[in-house]
């Protein structure tokens, strides 16, 4: 995944913190960053920004909603710009939600998530077998793009003794025409929630 140059990126002495939507976007953050807060859209991204030396970490524990709401009650609106760090052509309705709360938002595409051409050997192999039980989409446009490669393999019968785990209603709906045994959606936005509809 290229990422954006750090030129692009302001200097830390410029912000108050720092969002991520994504765990994606940590790798290419500079260092200096490290001693802003940052505000991770669930858990398993908050760990992660732990782990890469993010001093003082808050989780979300949910979506772009609940990132937004968390920044409007730890950050300061009159305060120094918000940096929204994202992959390309991501988290423009987050940003949006940001400025509606009265924050200055700096949003930077530091990633690009691409599209995978073909499913993977080992996918194709399994659905061709009918040895999955269950298959899990964290976002609308993994999902999107599964079912297009699915059916242009020739494969959209091979779920119909698939559970289709989502995240959300978006990823459900991206889908949700496909003849799954039951499309399941998590009761939260979050990483825990979805491995309780494995249950």
């Amino acid at each position: 995944m290229p990422s954006a140059s750090q030129s692009s990126l302001p200097g830390a002495d410029r912000l108050q913190a720092v969002l991520i939507a994504s765990g994606n976007a940590l790798d290419h953050l500079p260092a200096p960053y490290h001693r802003l807060p940052l505000l991770a859209v669930g858990s398993a991204s908050a760990e992660r920004a732990r782990r890469a030396g993010f001093a003082q970490v808050l989780g979300a524990d949910g979506d772009a909603d609940t990132l937004a709401a968390l920044a409007g009650i730890h950050c300061d609106p009159a305060g120094p710009p918000l940096l929204l760090a994202a992959g390309r052509g991501q988290s423009l309705k987050l940003a949006a939600a940001l400025r509606a709360l009265g924050f200055r938002v700096i949003r930077r595409a530091v990633y690009a998530a691409i599209p995978a051409r073909t499913l993977p050997e080992a996918a194709t192999n399994a659905l061709r077998e009918g040895s999955l039980r269950a298959a899990m989409f964290f976002s609308a446009a993994t999902a999107g793009q599964f079912a297009h490669l699915l059916i242009r393999a020739g494969l959209r019968e091979a779920v119909d003794g698939i559970d289709a785990c989502a995240i959300g209603v978006p990823a459900a709906t991206a889908i949700e025409t496909l003849p799954w045994r039951r499309v399941l959606r998590a009761a939260k936005p979050t990483q825990d929630a979805m491995l309780a509809l494995l249950q």
